[in-house]
């Protein structure tokens, strides 16, 4: 019955009534995040990493095992964005990443020492200020799940198109960048399952650089590639109406969204 109603509703009705639900969801949340005086001393950072790097590229760091086979001495000095447990490279690297930025509550509770500890500019979502304290290098970033968009400017609301990635390529848009390029973004994931089921590792993580990444124990949410996909479609179009362009030199990469090229060639 539901269905044939569907069918004599006309399709801009119905995205009409779905935004306006997911608006009435997200109302007790929003309401803090414009309010509330850690996401106003937020705002205020954020507001200096506007066109910051105009005219510069930077590099957005997945935590695929493509890193494995990526020479990463090469980003000594170049911009980078590292995602949710990058730091665990940091000590082979030698050097961190210029920036952390991390959504994921379940990656944020289960590894809050690590996040609050953090020496480098850190990003993130609002809903972590149950876990985390504010600090002069750490922004709040009121994300959602729900509401898709690419927000030109990070101060407001951002959609998180199911990966940190998309948050990633928001704040890189607003901090000035003009070119991007994908790292170790494999969109391959070995463990399979419902998207956004939250399940348990029972062994070595085969899905990131390091085994311990989501070792045994820690509770994560399995990938949703397709919401992802169109997440990275809108980036793309915006970046490219803007004169700017995203990149993608992941070694061995499954995404397609973006134009292939060679890492060592960057160089």
């Amino acid at each position: 019955m539901r269905e044939r109603i569907k069918e004599h509703i006309p399709a801009a009705l119905l995205n009409a009534g779905r935004a306006t639900c997911d608006w009435m969801q997200r109302v007790p949340e929003d309401f803090s995040a414009y309010t509330h005086p850690w996401r106003s001393d937020s705002r205020r950072k954020l507001q200096k990493y506007h066109n910051r790097y105009q005219g510069k590229r930077c590099f957005v760091i997945g935590n695929g095992p493509s890193l494995k086979n990526t020479d990463l001495s090469k980003l000594a000095n170049e911009y980078t964005f590292g995602m949710n447990r990058i730091y665990l490279l940091f000590p082979e690297l030698g050097f961190p990443t210029s920036f952390l930025v991390c959504v994921n509550d379940l990656v944020i509770e289960q590894t809050v020492e690590d996040m609050q500890n953090l020496k480098i500019p850190r990003f993130f979502s609002w809903r972590s200020r149950k876990w985390l304290k504010p600090a002069d290098d750490l922004h709040f970033l009121h994300t959602t799940y729900t509401g898709p968009k690419f927000a030109k400017d990070v101060t407001g609301r951002l959609w998180e198109g199911a990966t940190v990635t998309y948050v990633c390529l928001q704040l890189a848009y607003y901090f000035g960048f003009s070119e991007v390029i994908l790292i170790g973004v494999d969109h391959n994931f070995v463990t399979q399952g419902k998207p956004n089921t939250t399940v348990v590792s029972e062994g070595d993580d085969p899905n990131h650089f390091n085994p311990t990444y989501f070792g045994k124990g820690f509770r994560w949410q399995l990938p949703d590639l397709e919401t992802s996909e169109m997440a990275y479609r809108k980036a793309k179009q915006v970046f490219e109406d803007d004169g700017r362009r995203i990149l993608d030199a992941t070694v061995g990469g499954k995404l397609t969204v973006f134009q292939k090229v060679h890492y060592a060639d960057l160089f």
